[in-house]
């Protein structure tokens, strides 16, 4: 057994719900601000999934005050402290990069 089968073995053990692109996640991020650290919530629609095991990633895009924030998110993050999915979408594609250029409400 590989060194690389153990970790994948040891941060799979961290469970997600089953979103797919098109859903409206909501990210709980453990933000460390000095010696303190608090969660902050990011809510946004998921536009990409990519990657599988270890190396997975998300990509969240939401809109606050008229700019467009996207973000990346490792699926096995030690930042990322929760993911709940709080809308389901329906998406025709498995990519929505059109929403970057388009005003939509959550």
């Amino acid at each position: 057994m590989k060194a690389t089968d153990i970790f994948d073995k040891r941060t799979e053990l961290k469970k997600l719900p089953v979103f797919r692109v098109g859903d409206t996640l909501k990210i709980h991020l453990r933000v460390k601000e000095g010696e303190k650290t608090r969660i902050q919530v990011f809510e946004g629609v998921c536009i990409r999934r990519r990657g599988s095991g270890v190396s997975a990633s998300f990509t969240v895009l939401k809109e606050t005050h008229g700019d467009v924030v996207e973000k990346v998110f490792p699926v096995y993050s030690p930042t990322v402290e929760k993911v709940t999915v709080s809308h389901k979408g329906k998406a025709h594609r498995a990519k929505l990069y059109s929403l970057r250029k388009k005003k939509y409400r959550l």
